[in-house]
């Protein structure tokens, strides 16, 4: 009888096992069908994160409102084309800052700055590799320095001694102010605020004045009335100011309710460029910047039209920027595109002679170039 109940106990034993073994099997088979699918969906995003992260660019703008930002939701409003190619705007402290962000900050690809804050960087030796490790990409435009105050107030010499607002601590606007105020040989109480606190407290008359860095007509600076007590002050240009600032004009178009039709003011401007790291050629970060290169230079005159920022109308790709190297992806562009514009005068060149029934084959080659010189400033000075 116990070999039996033994026996029978075996055998459920074994039943259980058996069944026990099925019933795993059709687990790790379930568990096998469910999991089937998520390789390809886990691939397909993961691909989609690469693409996104190889054709965005993130480029710093400073404050709010003033001309960097316009020019960085231009720049998205033109070339965004989804996840093809984006340009994403991150709104940077100042333009002082956004040299030292493009320098070490990961992420950021490109940044408006201030020609003369770059130089500010190396005259006082503040990133020791600055040459080596920035590089300019275009020149954007100049922005006009506004020197905004009350209606009692007719001139800059007036200011002195009075408080008058240079924007933020560490802004581009802070530093062209003080290098503006220094070639003027006016001391003046400085104080660092944004711009719209300084609008308010200019219009209570708890400030004499405030120094704006910004494109003309600055969205922000049109709002302002003269019937309101804000006058604009004109700034007389001098020579030893050449390479720091040049001299420039606003006028009743610019602002029509800051200054009367007919009249000028007189002021000065700084440079505004387009900087980026200098990546090795092989690397992601090259090739990023490289595809902004050719989307941007291209399509330049689409900047040019309304309702895009004015200063676009200011924009010459080619101008250089002594002392400082340029991206090289945007060097190799340019060339590109002189030898392309040079192989269309020619040949527009050898249509002009052909026209005449001038032949050029028998002439020395020094003659050929001569004529071909010629030819390109008869050109040059009817377009």
């Amino acid at each position: 009888m116990i070999a039996k109940l033994k026996a029978a106990s075996l055998s459920a034993a074994h039943g259980i096992g058996v069944a026990m073994l099925l019933l795993f099997g059709c687990a790790i088979e379930i568990a096998h069908a469910q999991q089937a699918p998520a390789a390809p969906v886990q691939n397909k995003t993961n691909a989609l994160v690469e693409k996104i992260n190889a054709n965005t660019l993130m480029v710093l703008t400073a404050g709010s409102g003033l001309t960097y930002g316009a020019f960085a939701a231009d720049l998205a409003t033109v070339l965004n084309d989804g996840d093809e190619f984006r340009i994403l705007p991150v709104q940077g402290h100042s333009a002082f800052q956004n040299v030292r962000d493009v320098r070490y900050l990961r992420g950021i690809d490109m940044g408006f700055v201030q020609s003369n804050v770059l130089g500010y960087y190396r005259r006082n030796n503040l990133i020791p590799d600055i040459s080596e490790k920035i590089a300019y990409l275009f020149k954007v435009a100049n922005l006009e320095i506004h020197v905004i105050t009350r209606s009692d107030i007719t001139s800059v010499e007036q200011l002195r001694g009075k408080k008058v607002n240079f924007n933020q601590a560490g802004s581009g606007t802070q530093l062209t102010a003080i290098d503006l105020f220094s070639f003027l040989g006016i001391k003046v109480d400085e104080v660092n605020m944004r711009q719209n606190d300084a609008f308010e407290m200019l219009k209570n008359g708890e400030i004499a004045a405030t120094v704006a860095l910004t494109g003309k007509p600055s969205r922000e600076i049109v709002k302002l009335k003269a019937k309101d007590g804000f006058r604009i002050l004109p700034i007389a240009f001098d020579k030893k100011m050449l390479g720091d600032f040049a001299p420039t004009s606003l006028t009743h178009d610019d602002y029509p309710d800051l200054i009367p039709a007919g009249q000028t003011v007189e002021t000065v401007a700084s440079g505004t460029i387009m900087i980026a790291y200098n990546w090795p050629k092989n690397s992601d970060h090259y090739r990023r910047l490289d595809k902004f290169v050719k989307a941007f230079f291209p399509r330049l005159e689409e900047f040019r039209k309304p309702p895009r920022h004015e200063k676009w109308n200011d924009t010459v790709l080619s101008t250089v920027l002594p002392g400082w190297k340029r991206f090289e992806g945007a060097e190799e562009w340019l060339k590109q595109s002189r030898d392309q514009d040079m192989h269309a005068r020619r040949d527009q060149f050898e249509q002009f002679l052909a026209s005449r029934n001038v032949s050029t084959r028998t002439l020395p080659e020094s003659d050929r170039n001569r004529l071909f010189e010629e030819f390109l400033k008869w050109s040059s000075s009817r377009f």
